[in-house]
């Protein structure tokens, strides 16, 4: 399985990393006892059900059955191969490793179709070309002048990838089938267009500022393009949604801004791209952007794995003010630490920071960030004309029932002091009506969820096995941690196998792993299993909680409940041939089986 990295240089690198560090990259892990848990990455979930155990240098999802080592982890998030996910983690553990280049030139298209490769090295190739364009040419002058006016540095151009596409109707088209890529896929990832009248294709970006949009695992998987000629529109081109590229679930920045966001444990959202790349320039590395859509749920879930704390920083227009409190809303209601920083006058995080510069942008906007009640109560007077008693009495009664949804008492009466000062109003009265207002609310809730067809989704309970599951996924717990046990098994079952498929696979390759001379650890074990399925089994299995000592008494009553299931289904089976043997008018051959199931019976009251 392991190929042309060497066994031993496989087990350098895995007892060189922390498995909690790996995961910790990408999910929002928090300790609890001596395992660690967070959202799992590899399905929706808004209670944490995947466990990470530094002890045994595993994780298992007690949600969607996840499971395996630090290795596998990286092959399934980042839809690598075996090679390349031990290349990565080499990487990380600093560790050298002497293995063919092509390997590791590849690595990007590991595990997913032919067809797929060729778009993401299409992609690969043409966000290189664009760069080269922009800094290295004639024909890209313009477009970095345009740049460098607009306060791009050559790092952040760099750093991003910034490009050019020539004004040509037909030079990436060119390039892509010089290059050997089907024009038929190229059209299928979005960078060229089939004419209507013929079947001729022509460049879907032509004499654009190139923005390449990377995905969460590192992949280039679509570009923006900006117009040079502020009368030509669109003025910004996006590719099409295609089958690497889904705006609902892609976030700019969000494969860099990662660690930066673990870090630092808060997110910057902004409107777009170009806010990213600007307030990056601001020494803010943390800043992600959804790709000209709304924020959605599966945009929340990736936030909600790295960090529970977003500050929204949006235009301060209409347009961006409406979209701050659509955003707002369902990040609240996912339960984040939520802040709205404001643009002033008007400007956009470009601007601002052009003419007030980094420093006062950090300070002064992100800094002064406000609470998203406080937003709430900005929000709520837009259009309204307070000096008018009915409206004013509307809006009151709107930031009662804001303030009735909150949690802490203490904000509570933070935000109804503020509405007592500023209307000359009672807390006294405030306070009443707020009290009214949320057992209103609590009421209709209440009734809602009472008549709702909905199903309401809880957190899968832990599955009760029956008693020889049990005792034989205790058995492989026991195995897995002591090669004597192992062999104890073995003998005791005395050539009888596990009622359960995936145990006894389980038990076979254990025990094929000891007599290849390894020594017990788990997250060993998992490299060496070919199966996923297997893989997330043990997984399941090490993290239940078991006492490290096991007697030779606790054992044999093991093997004991999983002798006796097979002793059962031995009489459930007789029971039927008994009964075919009466239908049959067999009185004999009846006769003797009630024998047989008689002798059974015996065997298990021994």
């Amino acid at each position: 399985m392991t190929g042309m990295i060497p066994e031993e240089k496989i087990n350098e690198i895995r007892q060189s990393i922390d498995i909690v560090d790996v995961i910790g990259e990408y999910v929002h892990l928090k300790k609890q006892g001596r395992n660690y848990f967070g959202l799992c990455p590899f399905h929706g979930e808004n209670t944490p059900s995947f466990s990470v155990s530094s002890d045994k240098q595993i994780f298992h999802c007690f949600g969607c059955g996840a499971g395996g080592n630090a290795i596998t982890f990286i092959m399934d998030i980042d839809g690598l191969g075996f090679q390349e996910a031990v290349i990565k983690l080499a990487e990380k553990a600093n560790i050298v490793i002497d293995i063919d280049s092509n390997i590791q030139k590849h690595a990007v298209h590991s595990n997913v179709s032919e067809e797929q490769q060729k778009m993401l090295e299409a992609h690969e190739l043409l966000k290189k070309f664009y760069h080269h364009l922009l800094v290295n040419t004639k024909e890209g002058q313009d477009a970095f002048e345009y740049l460098t006016e607009r306060g791009f540095t050559r790092e952040s151009i760099e750093k991003f990838q910034v490009g050019y596409s020539l004004s040509s109707w037909d030079f990436t088209v060119k390039l892509l089938q010089k290059r050997g890529f089907p024009l038929s896929i190229m059209e299928k990832a979005g960078l060229i267009i089939k004419r209507e009248n013929d079947d001729s294709y022509f460049d879907r970006f032509r004499n654009r500022i190139m923005f390449p949009i990377v995905n969460s695992k590192g992949h280039t998987v679509a570009f923006s393009g900006r117009v040079l000629d502020p009368n030509e529109q669109p003025k910004y081109l996006n590719s099409p949604e295609t089958e690497l590229f889904n705006k609902s679930s892609v976030l700019y920045n969000f494969h860099q801004a990662r660690s930066f966001i673990k870090k630092q444990q808060q997110a910057i959202l902004f409107e777009g791209f170009a806010d990213v790349i600007s307030a990056d320039r601001a020494n803010i590395f943390n800043g992600i952007a959804t790709m000209g859509t709304a924020l959605t749920d599966q945009h929340v879930q990736q936030i909600r794995r790295l960090t529970d704390s977003v500050i929204i920083c949006y235009d301060s227009d209409s347009a961006g003010t409406e979209a701050a409190y659509r955003a707002g809303k369902m990040l609240d209601e996912h339960h984040f630490n939520l802040r709205i920083a404001r643009m002033p006058d008007g400007l956009d995080p470009d601007d601002y920071i052009k003419r007030n510069g980094a420093e006062k942008f950090r300070q002064d906007v992100i800094g002064a960030s406000m609470t998203f009640m406080a937003f709430k109560m900005q929000y709520h007077r837009i259009g309204k004309k307070l000096q008018n008693e009915g409206e004013k009495l509307k809006y009151i009664e709107i930031i009662i029932n804001e303030i009735s949804q909150l949690e802490n008492p203490v904000e509570r009466d933070h935000y109804l002091k503020q509405l007592a000062d500023e209307f000359s109003i009672s807390m006294e009265a405030l306070k009443q009506q707020q009290r009214q207002t949320f057992f209103a609310n609590k009421k209709k809730n209440s009734f809602m969820q009472e008549n709702s067809n909905h199903k309401v989704i809880l957190r899968p309970e832990k599955n009760l096995f029956p008693a020889f599951q049990t005792a034989e996924r205790r058995l492989i717990s026991h195995m897995l941690r002591d090669i004597e046990i192992a062999y104890k098994v073995r003998d005791l079952l005395d050539g009888h196998t596990f009622n359960i498929d995936e145990h006894q696979a389980i038990f076979t390759y254990l025990l094929g792993f000891y007599e290849e001379g390894n020594q017990p650890d788990t997250s060993s074990f998992l490299t060496y299993l070919p199966d996923e399925q297997l893989r997330r089994t043990i997984a399941d299995i090490e993290m239940m909680p078991l006492n490290n000592e096991v007697s030779n008494q606790e054992l044999e009553d093991y093997i004991d409940q999983v002798l006796k299931h097979q002793k059962m289904l031995k009489i459930k089976e007789k029971i039927k041939e008994q009964n075919q043997a009466e239908l049959e008018n067999d009185l004999q051959r009846a006769s003797a089986i009630a024998l047989e199931i008689l002798q059974l019976r015996r065997t298990l009251q021994h």
